[in-house]
């Protein structure tokens, strides 16, 4: 019994498509020897793995077996090419990361420098967006790390965080507060027009019914430097993670602490749970983050 690469791929696909007429003309080729390889495949393992129906296919036990382990087989050979061409190149090529517009501060520190000062060959290629842009350049294979910030579903991927750190309220020079601390109670924002990153707009908006007022949000948006803006403009009181303060114009702003242990969060480094990932990337992953 002897089963090649090429079957297994024949095979996934006639599953992927649901017919064989489809999975030809995905594999530009056309029915009748499609078929056949799914007849040598199915002669050699002396089981049938396909149910012929008048307009899907079904897969037997069997086939649900093969399906599983077809997969597997598929994903190592893919990671085994994807290592010897990274063992060929050494630490040199493009390596496709996405972030956040609030990770700036934290991915540009003296770890990274580090990075690019030990693998000076590495080029990077940056995509930015929001988190569900990032999660979705990750799932469609576009990057091969996301830089993203807590809250997120982690269900998925594997994660490195950087120092856990708190939310600012970011205000103009001339807005009045009654405190000169360097920090602020979450009361403090109470029937205060806020300027908000609309992914923690949950968040706030618990936290500031835990302590028994509603939130006045002025403006939703997708950027921390959009918060920064309006903020320096004084139309509002911009609340973002403190590392993101150095992002945009500020000549007019100063911050405060917000004193809430639920206002914290963190930059992560992700990838996805068994995926393959260069070798580049992985070195990138090292240098990221807390050191544990």
């Amino acid at each position: 019994m002897f089963m090649d690469i090429k079957q297994l791929k024949y095979f996934l696909t006639i599953v992927e498509e649901g017919q064989i007429t489809s999975a030809a003309k995905r594999l530009n080729m056309a029915q009748p020897p499609l078929s056949q390889q799914l007849k040598n495949l199915e002669d050699e393992l002396g089981v049938k793995l396909i149910e012929r129906g008048p307009r899907h296919i079904e897969l037997t036990d069997a086939g649900n077996i093969l399906k599983d382990r077809a997969e597997q087989i598929l994903e190592l050979s893919d990671s085994t090419i994807n290592e010897i061409n990274d063992f060929k190149k050494g630490f040199k090529g493009k390596l496709s990361i996405g972030t956040v517009s609030s990770s700036g501060s934290v991915l540009l520190n003296d770890k990274i420098s580090d990075f690019r000062k030990n693998y000076p060959g590495v080029k990077f290629e940056i995509h930015e967006g929001n988190t569900f842009k990032i999660l979705e350049l990750l799932n469609r294979g576009i990057i091969e790390v996301g830089i993203v910030r807590t809250p997120f579903n982690s269900s998925k991927f594997h994660c490195k965080y950087a120092e856990a750190e708190p939310m600012i309220a970011v205000i103009s020079k001339n807005y009045y507060f009654k405190t000169k601390n360097s920090y602020i109670t979450i009361e403090e924002l109470k029937e205060k027009p806020l300027i908000i990153y609309r992914r923690f707009e949950q968040l706030i908006h618990e936290t500031c019914l835990e302590q028994g007022f509603e939130p006045e949000i002025f403006c939703k948006n997708d950027d921390a430097r959009t918060t920064l803006l309006w903020a320096n403009a004084g139309l509002g009181i911009g609340i973002i993670p403190k590392s993101a303060f150095g992002l945009g114009g500020n000549d007019n702003l100063i911050y405060k602490e917000i004193n809430n242990d639920k206002l914290i969060t963190k930059v992560s480094a992700i990838w996805i749970k068994d995926k393959y990932i260069s070798s580049m990337a992985q070195k990138f992953i090292e240098y990221f983050g807390e050191n544990k």
